[in-house]
């Protein structure tokens, strides 16, 4: 019994120390982040382009790729949800499908963006928006997926009894049932899913790039406020880094507040 409450402390200590250090790590980036962006902020960035040392066609650049590739990936990304466990009866296919979206999940946003840039810009020889979009709709689909295979798997078989017992038909009962049953977990994981790939670089890189001035042409190069921020921190003046840190701390700012807003919905769902 001593050696166990022996081994129960010294266990529980390093979790501890361990959660710790990880903690100070975050407040330490986050702290960080803060204090040079804030000290650099002033609205003047807010109301001008890359151009003019604003990021205003930046950050309506990055919402537009990644509004399009949401309107994209959803329909999908739902439909192959509701196919995996409605319509597969847990058979090899949905194994294969459940397996190959979970490497997805786990696959670096980088082979995303080469993947995209083999197959799309290089053939077209130049960088356009559309292969951005694309790149952030192959990232979202699969955590789609799986929220929304995971969210109807916590609908009680019994409501799906009930609109059997009531003469519905199978599409009706997941439309007007199962889907309305778990609406608030599967808004969840798109915001969550969105919240990530609007503070992505890497698969940008390869696919939109950068442009400076205020544009929604998709067929051409296009605004991206992470690979503005990739491009300003590797200047030497001092006021593009000052802008880098300004644009890193709005980015911040707006992935916090989108997730904050999944976790909310979450935890009014389960109250």
């Amino acid at each position: 019994m001593k050696k166990r409450f022996l081994l129960n402390k010294i266990i529980l200590t390093l979790s501890t120390l361990s959660a710790i250090i990880g903690l100070g790590f975050l407040f330490w980036i986050l702290g960080t982040l803060l204090i040079k962006g804030l000290a650099t902020m002033n609205l003047s960035i807010f109301t001008h382009d890359l151009v003019d040392g604003g990021i205003r066609n930046l950050l309506v650049g990055q919402f537009v790729m990644a509004l399009i590739a949401t309107f994209f990936a959803v329909p999908i990304g739902v439909m192959a949800g509701i196919y995996l466990r409605e319509y597969s009866n847990n058979g090899k296919i949905a194994f294969v499908i459940r397996n190959l979206s979970d490497i997805m999940m786990s696959a670096p946003s980088i082979i995303i963006g080469v993947f995209v840039y083999a197959i799309y810009i290089d053939k077209v020889n130049h960088f356009t928006g559309w292969g951005g979009v694309l790149a952030l709709a192959i990232m979202m689909i699969p955590i789609i997926v799986s929220t929304t295979d995971n969210m109807l798997s916590l609908v009680p078989k019994e409501l799906r009894e009930a609109g059997i017992a009531l003469g519905g038909s199978k599409h009706k009962i997941i439309l007007q049932i199962v889907l309305k049953a778990a609406k608030v977990g599967l808004m969840t994981g798109i915001l969550l899913s969105f919240a990530r790939i609007v503070g992505e670089t890497a698969p940008l890189l390869f696919t939109s790039a950068n442009s400076q001035f205020f544009t929604f042409n998709l067929n051409d190069q296009f605004p991206s406020l992470t690979v503005s921020i990739y491009n300003l921190a590797t200047y030497p003046d001092q006021e593009s880094k000052d802008l880098a840190w300004a644009a890193s701390f709005v980015l911040t700012a707006v992935v916090l507040v989108i997730n904050l807003g999944g976790r909310y919905l979450t935890r009014s769902k389960h109250k």
